[in-house]
């Protein structure tokens, strides 16, 4: 059966490494997460500086008073380079494939029904974030006099929201500053990607080039621009009695914004690769799905961002 000519229009794939080693590399990670944030092992002062309480004690404790060192951090970092090698194997498995003609209209009309299910279960994360933002802001008072029994600390939920326990207005950042800098970015690398898209349908290469080239430049300046909102707010913080961290605002900025930041990130080494491809000449205007997806992405996270700003930053600033 080995040597007949194939008669359909699917690709079977060979027995591949990847998906275990993914949810290997997927184990590790979260098993530094776990460890850096929460730890499994507690700390003593008997044998202070034990293999054990070295590698799983909580990894946090290093950014305390007092410093305390630990390598808490090393299950992520080598969750991260296992995930990134993973990922960089499959995907070359996967750009030789459809270099090989593997990738028939058929499969292609998969990859897309694979991508769009991706990115809805991130819609639905950001979904759950809105959602817990919304119902905090619109309800925090209700909260506030709940049973203590049902609720611990309910008090503290009316200090979320409007005004904090010393009776001034909560900080928040200024919408109009760096975030409305950041949003103009994003807005631009939208118009250079669909540019560098076009220009790939009309099999113009050295467009897609400067157009990609443009964009990841784009992202990489707004991670900067957070960077540096991020850094300020810390040092505004340092003068407030209840900035961003300390209630139930600060929780969901942090969050939203963060995560967010991290989508950008992972959006342009998307694009980044894809840069590399055009470099090479490996995108066609009649086959470049790979494109498209990265494509897809950048765009959702230009939409999440139009949400995060219009409702984090602008509307909350204005109560």
């Amino acid at each position: 059966m080995s040597d007949h000519a194939v008669e359909h229009d699917y690709h079977l794939v060979n027995p591949s490494p990847w998906p275990f080693l993914s949810g290997v590399a997927t184990l590790v990670w979260g098993l530094g997460m776990v460890v850096f944030f929460a730890g499994l092992h507690p700390r003593s002062t008997e044998n202070p500086n034990g293999m054990m309480e070295f590698l799983f004690s909580r990894g946090m404790d290093m950014f305390g008073p007092d410093k305390v060192s630990n390598g808490g951090w090393i299950f992520i970092v080598l969750g991260l380079l296992m995930g990134a090698a993973v990922m960089t194997g499959w995907w070359l498995d996967m750009i030789k494939e459809g270099e090989e003609g593997d990738h028939t209209p058929v499969v292609q009309i998969g990859m897309r029904y694979g991508m769009i299910m991706f990115l809805m279960q991130e819609v639905m994360f950001f979904v759950a974030w809105f959602w817990m933002f919304f119902e905090f802001v619109l309800f925090h008072e209700d909260r506030a006099g709940w049973n203590t029994d049902v609720l611990e600390s309910a008090a503290t939920y009316a200090q979320g929201y409007g005004v904090n326990a010393g009776g001034h207005a909560i900080t928040t950042i200024n919408p109009w500053d760096l975030p409305l800098i950041n949003t103009l970015l994003l807005l631009l690398s939208g118009v250079t990607l669909t540019w560098a898209h076009h220009a790939l349908i009309e099999n113009k290469q050295k467009a897609v080039y400067w157009g990609l080239a443009l964009t990841i430049v784009l992202g990489l300046v707004f991670t900067y621009v957070q960077g540096v909102e991020y850094v300020e707010a810390y040092g505004h913080r340092m003068t407030e009695t209840n900035w961003l961290d300390s209630n139930i605002y600060g929780s969901t900025f942090f969050l939203a914004t963060g995560f967010h930041g991290l989508h950008v990130i992972i959006g342009t080494i998307f694009l980044f690769v894809m840069w590399l491809r055009a470099a090479r000449g490996n995108l066609k205007s009649d086959q470049h799905f790979g494109f498209e997806a990265a494509a897809w992405y950048w765009h959702f996270v230009d939409v999440i961002w139009l949400f995060l700003f219009t409702f984090v930053y602008v509307v909350f600033a204005l109560n």
